[in-house]
C-alpha cells in the first residue's frame, strides 16, 4: 500500500493520468471543469465542519475522519489532474509558492497572528 513517505507526486500524477485516460475523460478534464470540480469538492469538505465548534472540529470520530479524508482525496485528485492538464510541475510550483509565502509572511512579524500579508507591510 502506498503511503506519504514512499509515494512521489509523480507517481500520484501518473496514477490519476492513467485513471482518466482509461476512461477517455481527457475531453472533460479541462482546466475550467477541473477548477470547478476542486471548488465543489472543497465545499463538500466544508460541509463536514459546517455546524461544529472549533473544539468539535479537532476531535472527530473515525467515521467522520474517513469521510473527510475522501473529500480531501477528491480535492487532491482533481488538483493532480489539473497539474497534468496544464503540464505543471507541482514540486517546483509548491516550492516557488512557499518561497513567496516566506517573503510575504516573515516569521518574526507574523508569529501567532492571522492577518493577510498586506496588514504586515506597514509594520
Amino acid at each position: 500500500m502506498m503511503n506519504d513517505r514512499e509515494t512521489t507526486l509523480q507517481q500520484l500524477k501518473e496514477q490519476v493520468e492513467n485513471f482518466v485516460r482509461e476512461r477517455d475523460w481527457e475531453q472533460f478534464h479541462t482546466p475550467k471543469n477541473l477548477s470547478m470540480s476542486i471548488a465543489i469538492e472543497a465545499a463538500e469538505l466544508m460541509e463536514h465542519f459546517q455546524w461544529l465548534t472549533v473544539e468539535q472540529s479537532k476531535d472527530l470520530p473515525d467515521s467522520a475522519l474517513h469521510d473527510i479524508g475522501e473529500e480531501l482525496a477528491d480535492i487532491v485528485i482533481y488538483s493532480l489532474s489539473m497539474a497534468n492538464a496544464l503540464n505543471l510541475d507541482l514540486s517546483q510550483t509548491v516550492k516557488a509558492k512557499m518561497a513567496k509565502n516566506i517573503s510575504k509572511y516573515p516569521s518574526d512579524k507574523v508569529r501567532g497572528k492571522a492577518h493577510k500579508y498586506t496588514w504586515y507591510k506597514d509594520e
